[in-house]
């Protein structure tokens, strides 16, 4: 019984260190490791652009197909308006500055 009990303690032990070793990682900024950036792995991936086509279903299917590749490239949420705009063409690109 003893035994079982030091394995339990020796068990919350680990675990309280391992959490703070997580929360630890998780206060430190990532590192650039030289890797692409998020911007160029997306444009690699050769994006549709928009051009601010008046039919809603081809600005919904753009949409959806940028989604896809923000899912491919597992895109930070804080990123994604800037891959999304940066597509915006023509009259796309003109709403979007006004």
């Amino acid at each position: 019984m003893q035994g079982l009990v030091q394995a339990m303690q020796t068990q919350a032990h680990t675990q309280a260190a391992l959490q703070a070793q997580l929360e630890a990682q998780a206060q430190v900024p990532a590192q650039d490791h030289g890797g692409p950036s998020t911007m160029e792995r997306f444009k690699r991936m050769l994006p549709p652009s928009f051009k601010g086509e008046s039919d809603p279903l081809l600005a919904e299917s753009w949409k959806r197909e940028i989604e896809k590749f923000f899912r491919a490239i597992r895109c930070a949420d804080e990123d994604k308006v800037t891959l999304a705009t940066y597509m915006l063409h023509e009259r796309a690109d003109v709403w979007w500055a006004s």
